[in-house]
């Protein structure tokens, strides 16, 4: 199997028109959920947000996750340890109600009042076609991975199955692929660990990691253990993936979640939004979300923690 995926970034943009046009737009407006986003005003990014989304530019305006989406009436956010990947992706920053999404180059791919929209994230998305689906989890994860403190953990597969990993990268080691076949080359250019590095470290894994890669290496939650930072996937080509961004349940025990995705082509990170608002039932079989066939419960895969 060759590592890259031209094949699946060429069907899942012809996927991609075919289901923006196809399916019937999906109220987002129900319980008040329109007038909720508009009370999470936008503010200038503080120092601690840039230590912990490390990526924001000093005069991005931004709102975030937790602060823009309450829980549905009768249901509290589940508890987090302090630090996890789910923690970090409460605080996640939003661009301000409004915002369409945007392509790598630019151009519009949802338009902001599309009702399968819910948010923005403030994520840059590059300037090539590289971050979508899967792309978009690990670079989340690695960030998170990055911005607490572990650096030394940045590690993840190619769909061949070889690890990129971050500390190699910085060393100064380059991959070095022939189909199938990868070989880290020690010394292949400059030690250098600085924030330009890593984000092209990300480009790298971006062009030959996926949705088959991200589901062989992802562990496999229970339906009981689900909470934010896991992410549901369906492998192939073309294959997709959207990661739970938060999670609220009620006095019944029922549960409802937050999803977040990226797409082909390389576009913004969203959240996404449903019938019935942008929580989504976690009660059934299956996850329904408007871009895709339903996601199984037993999709569900977890990254590594540090």
């Amino acid at each position: 199997m060759n590592v890259n995926h031209p094949p699946r970034r060429r069907v899942m943009g012809v996927l991609l028109a075919w289901v923006t046009t196809a399916l019937p737009l999906l109220s987002c407006e129900a319980n008040g959920e329109a007038a909720r986003r508009a009370a999470a005003v936008p503010h200038a990014v503080t120092v601690e947000e840039r230590t912990r989304y490390p990526w924001l530019s000093a005069t991005a305006k931004v709102r975030s996750l937790e602060e823009t989406f309450a829980p549905p009436e009768g249901y509290t956010r589940v508890t987090l340890d302090a630090g996890s990947f789910g923690a970090w992706l409460r605080g996640l920053p939003l661009r301000p109600d409004g915002t369409p999404v945007r392509d790598f180059a630019g151009g519009t791919v949802l338009a902001a009042t599309d009702a399968r929209l819910a948010a923005v994230g403030e994520l840059d998305v590059g300037s090539a076609n590289l971050q979508q689906c899967a792309d978009s989890i690990l670079r989340l994860h690695a960030e998170w991975r990055w911005a607490s403190g572990h650096p030394d953990r940045i590690a993840y597969r190619f769909t061949s199955g070889h690890v990129a990993s971050w500390p190699r990268y910085a060393a100064g080691d380059r991959a070095r692929v022939s189909g199938s076949k990868v070989t880290w080359v020690p010394g292949s250019a400059a030690a250098d660990d600085s924030r330009r590095a890593f984000r092209n470290y990300l480009d790298l894994l971006f062009t030959y990691a996926g949705t088959l890669s991200i589901q062989a290496e992802g562990a496999r939650p229970t339906r009981a253990q689900l909470g934010p930072g896991d992410f549901f996937v369906l492998g192939g080509s073309p294959g997709h993936t959207v990661l739970v961004l938060d999670v609220a349940a009620n006095a019944k025990g029922e549960r409802v979640a937050l999803m977040g995705q990226g797409f082909t082509p390389a576009q913004d990170f969203h959240v996404l939004a449903g019938r019935d608002g942008p929580w989504f039932s976690l009660e059934g079989d299956a996850v329904a979300t408007p871009f895709w066939v339903p996601f199984p419960m037993t999709s569900l895969r977890r990254l590594p923690s540090p």
